[in-house]
């Protein structure tokens, strides 16, 4: 009973650990696409297949060893989805963002000198950097930092974020850049698409409160999204989603499992003695100032994705970072008026204007108008942010107007016919 009780114990704190860790959604989120669509999973084997054959040939073909050679520069487009003001995060946070990215992709961290004696020479500079994008997708002038409101309070990793018609943003084309949205994820830190998965939906998400320079504990660097663009670049966390499990990286140690908080000196797991486990691993779900390194064999993984016929070469070609062809820019999109529907004038005799700018999911919506007792008089099919609505052939009176979304949220208006 009392060995009962201590592993009851064990279970708790260990939950509540991982629940403090950054919670990376990415295995799950990618296990969940490929079973909802089976095409992907034969995908991702190709491109895994692509991936080992090219480590075969790499430095036997001029192909890889010029691509080994090159510094590869990825342009950026950050899509900041807001609902309160507080998570419309600044520029100079998406400036620190990139340029954490950049130091940790290119091995210029200064606690690179942190790495452990044992992993020093896996290090590696993998030679990607990150630059926000200067030319959009129609070569016009961009910041490649889009702001936008969003009804929608709080988000899960069901890619609703990534569609306008669902008061997200829609990816640029993600042949050309990496998408990063950044909105309130609450329990989750972020997570990645698949390489080669489906392209509307490709790019990396991250909770604005872990994002760039910030206030919180343990994650306050930046280096989530250092992680999740590791995923996105083919990378698996470091234990293999699985015990003792394979992350298809030769020079990583196995890892019985994630690694909690900021820990020091050698732990063993999985019979790696000789090393024990590679805990500072940016693929690994310790804190951020405990991380510091990609391996070689991370670097290779990674990069092998932009060589000729990989699932990231189109990059390579984007104008994403060339000079825009028009000095133009899109218009940022506004904050609505009001953050609520807007029934008006009321009273009103012949018509009446119901404003849903603040969420234009309500445009294909049908709404109904019923009476004092419940009866329905109208329906209205609401075909625009400024739906105008006759009631020219009411009674005098008061009414109701209400409507239901899928996701629960309700409209209801009272107005008062002349």
């Amino acid at each position: 009973m009392r060995t009962f009780f201590i592993l009851i114990i064990i279970l708790i704190i260990s939950i509540g650990q991982l629940a403090a860790q950054r919670a990376c959604s990415t295995a799950v989120y990618q296990q969940k696409e490929m079973a909802g669509d089976p095409s992907l999973t034969d995908q991702v084997n190709r491109i895994e297949a692509f991936i080992q054959q090219q480590k075969i040939n790499r430095g036997t073909t001029a192909t890889g060893a010029r691509l080994q050679q090159v510094i590869i520069r990825i342009p950026v487009v950050v899509h900041i989805l807001y609902h309160q003001s507080g998570e419309n995060i600044s520029d100079q946070v998406v400036s620190s963002q990139i340029d954490m990215l950049n130091k940790s992709f290119r091995k210029k961290n200064a606690d690179t000198a942190a790495i452990p004696s044992a992993f020093k020479s896996l290090a590696a500079d993998c030679e990607i950097e990150f630059q926000l994008a200067i030319s959009d997708p129609r070569r016009r002038s961009t910041s490649g930092i889009i702001r936008k409101y969003t009804p929608v309070a709080e988000w899960q990793a069901e890619d609703q974020m990534k569609f306008s018609e669902q008061t997200g943003d829609d990816a640029w084309d993600p042949q050309s850049y990496l998408n990063i949205w950044v909105c309130n994820m609450k329990r989750i830190a972020g997570y990645a698409s698949l390489p080669g998965g489906i392209a509307i939906k490709d790019g990396v998400v991250i909770d604005y409160t872990v994002f760039g320079t910030n206030n919180s504990s343990g994650y306050e660097m930046g280096k989530t999204a250092v992680h999740e663009v590791g995923h996105w670049l083919g990378l698996k966390h470091i234990w293999g989603d699985a015990y003792c499990g394979d992350d298809l990286v030769d020079d990583t140690p196995k890892q019985g499992n994630y690694t909690t908080g900021c820990p020091s000196g050698v732990r063993t797991s999985c019979g790696n003695t000789s090393t024990g486990d590679m805990y500072t691993n940016y693929m690994d779900y310790t804190n951020d100032a405990c991380v510091n390194l990609f391996t070689e064999g991370q670097k290779t993984r990674m990069r092998t994705l932009f060589a000729a016929g990989g699932s990231r070469n189109s990059i390579l070609s984007s104008y994403g970072l060339s000079e825009p062809l028009m000095a133009e820019s899109p218009l940022p999109d506004e904050l609505p008026k009001w953050l609520h529907p807007q029934v008006y004038p009321n009273p009103a005799a012949n018509e009446l204007k119901l404003d849903v700018a603040y969420d234009i999911r309500w445009i294909g919506k049908t709404m109904t108008v019923s009476d004092v007792n419940g009866k329905i008089v109208m329906q209205v099919l609401i075909s625009s942010k400024l739906q105008v609505i006759d009631i020219s052939k009411l009674k005098t009176g008061m009414y109701f107007l209400s409507g239901k979304k899928e996701d629960g949220s309700c409209i209801k208006q009272k107005f008062i016919k002349l």
